[in-house]
């Protein structure tokens, strides 16, 4: 599991009576809890089941912007505020990306980032917000959706290898820089053809970019101009088109 740079040690006195419990499905503990390999990933999954049943309402979520201002959360993620930022962002990512979390994007004013547990009603409430039955905020405001599921990291994760925050920055490059379909795509040739790596896939997205990918002839000089490692893959399917 990775983690940051160890400090000291602080002591703990143990569980108070009386101190009130939180529920944690034993899923957590069977499957979930062997799959995370990131200390700040578990941290933030851990601390969302404690926050979203400190909520009394019907839909329970939680805000990036309250957790942002969370200076327990953060630190314990790390010591200084630039590091805790982006150690939070990549956990959430990550329990994204493993299907822990729900994240949806509301471009309202100002735009809010929300997460749900993937649970029956986390995901029960995703679809109601998606389907206008209910909103986060001012009721009167109206809002619009997108709904992140799956996301660039969730296809990473999945048929590529583990995320680092390095490799969190660059997917987050890609995702301004090529459409969705592109990502897709590439990642489906990458897997095909064996080669599990981002560079394999970031270099099969810059020749779509620069030699575009919808032409219905493919001439000689193209083929010629193109990585021969990528040749087979890229230019059967362009021909296909």
């Amino acid at each position: 599991m990775t983690s940051r740079p160890s400090r000291p040690m602080r002591g703990f006195a143990g569980f108070a009576a009386g101190k009130g419990t939180i529920r944690v499905p034993s899923a957590f503990f069977s499957d979930l809890l062997p799959l995370i390999d990131d200390l700040a990933e578990l941290k933030v999954t851990v601390y969302a089941f404690w926050a979203l049943q400190q909520h009394e309402s019907e839909h329970r979520y939680l805000r990036l912007s309250d957790l942002v201002e969370d200076q327990l959360l953060l630190a314990g993620l790390a010591e200084d505020a630039p590091t805790q930022r982006k150690l939070l962002i990549h956990a959430l990512e990550r329990a994204t990306a493993r299907g822990t979390l729900l994240h949806v994007h509301v471009p309202a004013t100002p735009p809010e980032e929300l997460y749900f547990m993937n649970t029956d009603k986390g995901r029960k409430a995703v679809t109601a917000l998606e389907n206008g039955d209910w909103q986060p905020g001012n009721a009167h405001q109206p809002v619009g959706l997108i709904v992140e599921r799956p996301n660039i990291f969730a296809l990473y994760e999945q048929n590529i290898g583990p995320l680092t925050p390095l490799l969190s920055e660059m997917l987050r490059d890609a995702e301004t820089s090529y459409p969705p379909e592109w990502i897709t795509d590439a990642v489906k040739i990458a897997v095909e053809n064996n080669k599990r790596s981002w560079r394999y896939v970031e270099a099969i997205l810059k020749s779509w970019a620069t030699e575009g990918r919808n032409n219905s002839r493919v001439s000689k000089s193209e083929k010629e101009d193109v990585n021969p490692y990528l040749q087979d893959e890229y230019f059967r399917r362009r021909e296909e088109e």
